[in-house]
């Protein structure tokens, strides 16, 4: 038997990268899924990738909205119980470094940009969370919160409200975890470092710069000591073994780094000791 038979997960922000490779990996595993953006075209590519895996259209809950809204998020969650019954798994999936308006980037990032950055990534995520709840609780479900390794230690000085917002998103998985564990509900979260996704185009950059972009990083064991580029499946594997109470059932407010090492790296691991020595 599939290992999601008869659940119902949410994936927010599934029209592209690493929602889409979660929506089409739940479903092909036995999930009935609701997929959810702004984007009706890429959201109905997620659709077309669904079905294309074998999976019943009934199974399939495509929902255009905005997260960010109370509207979005009451949409979502009343069109996934009126078609399913219930929810079971729950990713807050949907985010990104947005860019300023006037390109600006560190300190000189408007207050606007900060209002609109940490709308998407964190308050969306709390307020969404907060509505499903009490449905999961019915269920003892899960909640799958995607965070980033921006929110560690290291600064990120060209997008700090980006990283502000992941670092308070793992605290708030933290807290939530501690919180609804008595209701049987578990929390965790994944941060993903760098990931070939739909990311550099919606930070702005050109496709073709965006592609250029990511095979020069993992060309650079200071970057990525994997060598190479994170792929969304990579991060939806992750989401689904923390989604899998029979996998990891003993695990409540973790932050899994999927990152190919990046987090890890020093400076003095990104030297070629044997020429060092020479």
């Amino acid at each position: 038997m599939s290992r999601f038979a008869g659940k119902v997960a949410i994936i927010t922000g599934s029209s592209n990268g690493i929602g889409r490779a979660a929506a089409v990996l739940f479903a092909r595993e036995g999930a009935k899924v609701t997929i959810t953006g702004r984007n009706s075209e890429r959201l109905e590519e997620t659709r077309q990738q669904i079905l294309a895996a074998g999976v019943p259209e009934g199974n399939v809950n495509s929902v255009v909205a905005d997260v960010t809204t109370d509207a979005g998020q009451d949409h979502i969650l009343k069109t996934t119980l009126d078609k399913f019954g219930n929810i079971d798994i729950l990713v807050n999936n949907a985010g990104a470094a947005i860019p300023d308006s006037e390109g600006n980037t560190g300190t000189a990032q408007s207050i606007e940009n900060y209002d609109a950055t940490l709308n998407l990534n964190l308050r969306s995520v709390i307020a969404l969370t907060k509505k499903a709840v009490p449905h999961l609780t019915e269920t003892k479900g899960e909640i799958v919160n995607i965070s980033s390794i921006a929110s560690g230690n290291r600064a990120t000085p060209e997008f700090p409200h980006y990283s502000i917002a992941k670092a308070a998103l793992d605290q708030y998985t933290r807290n939530t975890a501690i919180d609804l564990i008595q209701h049987g509900i578990r929390v965790n979260s994944i941060s993903p470092g760098l990931v070939a996704t739909g990311f550099g185009s919606a930070m702005g950059m050109p496709e073709e710069v965006s592609k250029k972009f990511y095979s020069t990083m993992a060309t650079m064991k200071e970057c990525v000591p994997a060598g190479v580029m994170g792929q969304p499946q990579d991060i939806a594997e992750a989401i689904a073994f923390l989604a899998d109470r029979k996998a990891s059932s003993y695990i409540i407010g973790h932050q899994l780094v999927v990152d190919g090492g990046s987090s890890l790296v020093m400076g003095l691991h990104c030297q070629d000791f044997s020429k060092l020595l020479q």
